[in-house]
């Protein structure tokens, strides 16, 4: 039976909201806190905080992956960002954060990882995807690459067999009239589906469809559809599960208001491929406001553990 991990962070002003939180599920509808809410990883390089994780499987090596943005608005806007965004595109989060485990119990210490790029501004919302065409891994996340002109947003990625070896960074897409974050994409019947959070034009969330997961890439004008009942401006960060009954749950983290208000909003369809996604909050109850994160399918024995472990023994940074 397939159950869920929800690795994500916590919208609060304080420090220990911008780190590394679990949760679990068993049907990817109820979720449930670990460690009583509190941190099971925490930043204590670059920024001292993280946000934007993406957890992926290596079923080769036995391996879990975490990657997420290198990132602390608590310290950081308050000090060297200067309360800024310009500033954190241009001179904020340059790596990112990566831990690594082999039962998702216990972690690496945290590493900084490069994305390779010269030049590059920020390096925000990183998201693994298995490219089974190739037998491969693709990291990809949003940039502005300051050396070559551009301040505008773009989708860039890097291959890898091993998590140890890497291609060069290339562009894998940009939209023309506005800048694009928070890439997630996902496999359905040999295509691929890209969601992004547009600025502009429309200021949502939006799907593209490829036959390759490096495109070329297409609008979903369902997808479209579906979303003109979806307020503007205030939903961002897009994530997706396939639960074991093939339908697929969309997750858009909702940050039209401040404080504890935001958090995640649940929305299904039977598949990618028909773009249709419903808002389902009935159906779905979470602990807190969680923000940004991924979804990784656990086995029953793996969510067992995981209940089971007595994560207290995680230190407390604050």
């Amino acid at each position: 039976m397939q159950h869920y991990l929800f690795v994500h962070f916590r919208e609060t002003t304080t420090p220990d909201g911008e780190q590394v939180y679990f949760s679990v599920s068993r049907d990817a509808f109820t979720w449930e806190a670990l460690n009583g809410g509190r941190p099971v990883l925490w930043a204590y390089y670059g920024d001292h905080g993280v946000r934007d994780m993406t957890v992926v499987r290596d079923p080769a090596r036995s391996r879990i992956h975490i990657f997420a943005t290198d990132l602390s608005l608590a310290y950081g806007m308050r000090g060297k960002y200067n309360h800024s965004w310009e500033n954190i595109i241009t001179h904020g989060s340059r790596d990112l954060a990566h831990w690594v485990s082999d039962d998702l119990i216990h972690w690496s210490e945290e590493e900084m990882f490069s994305v390779g790029e010269d030049g590059i501004g920020c390096v925000w919302a990183p998201d693994v995807l298995y490219d089974a065409e190739h037998g491969d891994f693709i990291l990809h996340w949003s940039s502005p690459v300051l050396a070559k002109g551009k301040k505008k947003m773009a989708i860039w990625y890097r291959r890898t067999g091993d998590f140890a070896s890497w291609s060069e960074p290339e562009l894998l897409w940009q939209k023309e009239d506005a800048g694009v974050i928070d890439s997630a994409m996902y496999e359905e019947k040999g295509k691929y589906y890209l969601f992004v959070k547009s600025d502009h034009h429309p200021s949502r969330v939006i799907l593209l469809r490829a036959p390759h997961a490096t495109g070329p890439f297409e609008r979903v004008s369902a997808f479209d559809d579906a979303m003109k009942g979806v307020a503007d401006g205030v939903y961002e960060a897009p994530t997706a599960v396939r639960t074991e009954d093939g339908k697929w749950c969309l997750f858009l983290d909702y940050y039209g208001v401040q404080g504890a208000g935001q958090g995640y909003v649940p929305f299904v369809a039977e598949s990618l491929e028909s773009g249709r996604f419903v808002r389902s909050d009935v159906q779905f109850s979470f602990p807190f406001g969680f923000k940004h994160g991924t979804i990784l399918p656990i086995s029953q024995q793996e969510y067992e553990r995981m209940k089971a472990h007595d994560w207290s023994e995680v230190p407390d940074r604050r």
